[in-house]
């Protein structure tokens, strides 16, 4: 599969990472699968997927960590498919940080320059700088057992970032933080890659994160890329089955193409027991098999007695309060379950609807898409 998605503001930009049917076996085992990507210079690019889908081993072969069985991987213009990590123009930050224990905070960020055999001001200058990037400046003489999950953190982002790497991978960067300093810790990641205009690459297992932060996202499944796109359209306009449900929540309602005018197409579904209306630019068949999808924050609540395309009936079963909105869950006479959301503006207010009420629910023909794979 090749990516042919570009971000906006790089239309004439040559990738800065190209990954040319780059193919990964153990045995019999197909890790990655003639992965095709374009990354550009200044993106915050996110692989996402389920555990076992081959992001992992991806970065791995970006990194040199890993050599493809098939396929060619190119960094600023420059063939690296067989060279070592150290002679790579990018640097890396585990999941695990990697901190060396017996060194202070500023002794980890210098490490690599002094391997490097920087001049001692200029790398005692580039340990300032990289202290007060990620605002750490007085930490800088406790050791690693001295300091928070969120602020080793920090320190292993800045000795990654001391170098000045053209491109930053970053394997599971937030997974050892709490939920609420890993919020936190998103938008510090995304100010500091903006600042810096490095290129940053990212795995990651959660949506929310990749979706928060990146730039473009490619959505991995079973060593292969399903859709590379900027996360607002992955979310709103999926191209699979699988993106559809992988990100967010989606009710799905299975039919067949009934009529096609324009960008207007009705679908008949067994599922609602009528008609769906979906505004879709692409031609369809006459009884072609597809699948409605629709977000459960599209659908809205109206009286009992509405009638016409993508209206149902059904009763409340399910109701979760989340704070900030309640998801309910109704089911329609064919037994197919909707999920539907309200916000909760009001603090402390009488739940309008509850367990059993019987509800009619609609959403517009621009609000839903169409699945055909």
């Amino acid at each position: 599969m090749t990516d042919v998605s570009k971000p906006a503001n790089a239309e004439h930009a040559q990738p800065i990472v190209r990954i040319e049917q780059v193919t990964k076996t153990f045995g019999n085992v197909y890790a990655v699968d003639d992965v095709s990507l374009n990354i550009y210079p200044g993106e915050f690019f996110s692989l996402l997927g389920s555990s076992g889908c081959g992001k992992s081993t991806l970065l791995r072969m970006l990194a040199g960590f890993e050599t493809p069985t098939h396929g060619r991987i190119y960094l600023d213009g420059q063939d690296v498919t067989d060279l070592p990590p150290y002679e790579r123009p990018l640097n890396i930050m585990l999941q695990s940080y990697a901190l060396f224990p017996h060194m202070t905070v500023e002794d980890n960020i210098a490490f690599g320059l002094k391997m490097e055999k920087m001049p001692k001001a200029e790398r005692d200058e580039r340990v300032r700088e990289m202290l007060a990037l990620v605002q750490i400046e007085k930490f800088a003489k406790r050791k690693p057992h001295q300091l928070s999950g969120g602020q080793r953190q920090r320190v292993a982002l800045a000795r990654s970032l001391a170098k000045h790497p053209k491109i930053l991978l970053l394997d599971e960067p937030l997974g050892a933080l709490d939920k609420k300093l890993r919020e936190q810790t998103q938008f510090e990641l995304v100010n500091i890659q903006e600042r810096l205009g490095i290129t940053f690459i990212v795995v990651t297992h959660d949506q929310e994160e990749a979706m928060t932060m990146s730039s473009r996202i490619a959505l991995m499944r079973d060593g292969r890329i399903e859709q590379v796109d900027a996360p607002r359209r992955l979310y709103e306009y999926p191209e699979s089955r699988f993106a559809a449900e992988f990100i967010g929540s989606i009710n799905l309602i299975d039919g067949h193409v009934v009529k096609q005018e324009d960008d207007q197409v009705w679908v008949q579904s067994e599922q609602i027991d009528g008609l769906l209306q979906v505004r879709h630019s692409q031609p369809l068949v006459n009884d072609m098999a597809v699948t409605v999808a629709v977000r459960p924050e599209k659908i809205q609540v109206v009286p009992a007695l509405s009638q016409g395309s993508n209206t149902v009936q059904g009763v409340i079963k399910e109701i979760a309060y989340l704070g900030d909105v309640s998801i309910y869950h109704v089911e329609l006479p064919s037994g197919k379950r909707v999920m539907f959301t309200q916000s909760n503006i009001q603090a402390l207010a009488e739940q309008p609807m509850t367990w059993n009420d019987s509800v009619t629910l609609t959403w517009q023909p621009n609000a839903c898409g169409i699945l055909v794979k």
